[in-house]
């Protein structure tokens, strides 16, 4: 179990996106307080960074100076990463981006760090770099197993949570046809064991679980699609007889405004956009993404590398410094 005392690690993401100018604004506004960054201190440096301090373990930094930004560089992280262009797709910088990944995890695990938080990624960075996985969420899931060789994955959830919504999704990063093969009776019961044991150990009481239909007004009885009679109808009720307070499945162009209004404490979802897309309409600013399942505390903010408007200084931090204030209320309500 973390310790809350420890710092929290913050991963710099891809070097060509916003992540490291994020990192550094948030550090600059106070919002990065007992807080290591791994990554390459140069791109921290390209991003803004005043004063940067090189550091070997979390707990060096715990005798910084104020005003300095700790930095843990990853062995085997690639040199040379401020030198290449911000905005273009580089297989170099997704290859870091997973190396810092893979030593905050490790380092976590050893025990060194309370939690982790998670600047973006590029997916196609990691493509180019050979990386197998699409998304955090499944590294992460791989890298909680490797603890344990022949230990089974553990079962994890993506759950995106701002101050008016919570969502937990049951299938991810694949496509919407492939996504649709996923919703399966197993995996949606699965996905209620984990939301509710989660926000249980986050709220007082158990938590009301409304489950979102995947075909257009739930299937309207079969009309529509038949996958709520015969797949999610039946693992609402499965989870309700172990206890869960579940409900549904609901129409879900109505359910996530059910939830905003109070109704329910967490929306549980289909598919990606499915469930990400009404979180996002009520903006990035305040979104938190939460890897539910994991042996450790795990966030990251509620947008991408925006290539776009990467080195230009437009990044907003607020999202980030979100998930660093979830990471800790996380980690404290693990005690």
């Amino acid at each position: 179990m973390s310790d809350p005392r420890q710092p929290l690690l913050v991963t710099m993401g891809d070097a060509a996106g916003i992540g490291p100018e994020t990192i550094v604004k948030a550090w600059l506004q106070d919002g990065l307080r007992d807080a290591v960054v791994i990554g390459d201190p140069a791109v921290l440096r390209r991003a803004g960074s005043p004063l940067t301090a090189v550091i070997e373990t979390p707990a060096d930094a715990l005798q910084l100076p104020p005003g300095c930004l700790p930095v843990l560089l990853p062995p085997g992280l690639l040199p040379g990463l401020a030198a290449l262009p911000l905005g273009v797709i580089d297989g170099r910088n997704g290859a870091a981006a997973a190396r810092c990944i893979e030593h905050a995890v490790h380092l976590v695990q050893r025990g060194e760090a309370a939690a982790l938080v998670t600047a973006p990624i590029h997916k196609a960075a990691w493509s180019a770099a050979g990386v197998r996985y699409p998304g955090h969420t499944e590294m992460l899931q791989a890298l909680a197993a490797a603890v344990a060789p022949g230990a089974p994955l553990p079962a994890v959830r993506m759950m995106l949570a701002n101050e008016e919504l919570r969502v937990v999704l049951v299938t991810i990063h694949t496509s919407l046809r492939l996504a649709i093969d996923g919703v399966t009776f197993d995996a949606v019961l699965q996905t209620l064991r984990i939301a509710h044991r989660a926000a249980a150990a986050w709220q007082d009481g158990p938590p009301r679980i409304a489950v979102a239909g995947l075909n257009p007004h739930a299937g309207e009885g079969g009309l529509f699609g038949d996958e709520e009679i015969r797949i999610i109808g039946p693992a609402v009720q499965a989870a309700v007889a172990e206890g869960i307070q579940a409900s549904g499945p609901y129409a879900p162009d109505t359910v996530f405004m059910r939830a905003r209004r109070g109704e329910f404490d967490l929306v549980v979802a289909m598919t990606h956009d499915h469930g990400l897309i009404p979180v996002k309409y009520l903006g990035v600013e305040q979104g938190v993404n939460i890897t539910l399942g994991l042996p450790f505390v795990r966030t990251s903010p509620d947008h991408g590398t925006a290539f776009d408007i990467a080195g230009k200084g437009l990044a907003d931090p607020s999202s980030l410094i979100a998930a660093l204030r979830m990471a800790r209320r996380l980690v404290a309500a693990a005690h």
